[in-house]
């Protein structure tokens, strides 16, 4: 896997800079687009920060993107701390709950969640699945991205961009703590009701799985 900076020079070094533009080359997303295939005006729902380089690229394709933060709608409820105490808070749980994903059964066809299940407590991660099972049609896909191994430190998070079909730029959001570092077995377990589950390994620090219902 290749990590190019700005300046168009390759780092394949095992993490990333903090701070740090990087430009990345993403099997995982050019999977992802190549079993969307060629059909037309499919519903595309992304859960990381709105970006106009996701809007443009997807509704070029001729599909509609929806846009909803999760992260930014966590951090909000929640507020500061430690995951596994903010987000076990069953009033602010409910009403985490009672703000995302509220849309009807098989509503999109793809998902693109990229690296927000990390940084939620696990049995969150596992109400929000839940509902992506509902909302997602049948055969529809999702993206996420997960770390290989759990880092002493924080981790810098990211702004997923889309720059082409298998090409994304990540721009810094701000560093954090895991929630939960998944094995891969552990993410099987995630989508243990879905049909099928693709790793992308890397070179790199970080996975990304594509997930098929």
């Amino acid at each position: 896997m290749e990590w190019r900076n700005p300046d168009g020079k390759v780092d394949v070094s095992s993490g990333s800079v903090p701070g740090q533009q990087l430009v990345r080359q993403s099997h995982g997303l050019e999977q992802f687009f190549s079993l969307l295939g060629d059909r037309p005006r499919l519903e595309v729902l992304d859960l990381g920060e709105f970006t106009q380089a996701n809007v443009q690229y997807i509704t070029n394709l001729g599909h509609r993107l929806t846009s909803e933060d999760m992260l930014r709608t966590a951090d909000a409820i929640f507020g500061p701390g430690e995951p596994a105490e903010t987000q076990a808070d069953p009033e602010k749980r409910k009403q985490f709950l009672d703000q995302v994903l509220q849309y009807g059964p098989n509503h999109f066809d793809a998902v693109l969640v990229w690296d927000a299940f990390e940084h939620m407590w696990p049995p969150l991660v596992s109400d929000v699945i839940e509902r992506l099972t509902k909302i997602l049609r049948p055969q529809g896909l999702l993206l996420a991205c997960f770390h290989a191994d759990a880092p002493a430190d924080k981790v810098e998070t990211y702004s997923f961009r889309i720059a082409d079909g298998k090409t994304l730029r990540l721009l810094p959001r701000g560093a954090r703590r895991l929630a939960q570092c998944y094995s891969n077995r552990a993410v099987e377990r995630l989508f243990e009701r879905f049909q099928s589950v693709k790793f992308f390994l890397t070179r790199d620090y970080l996975r990304e799985v594509i997930v098929r219902k």
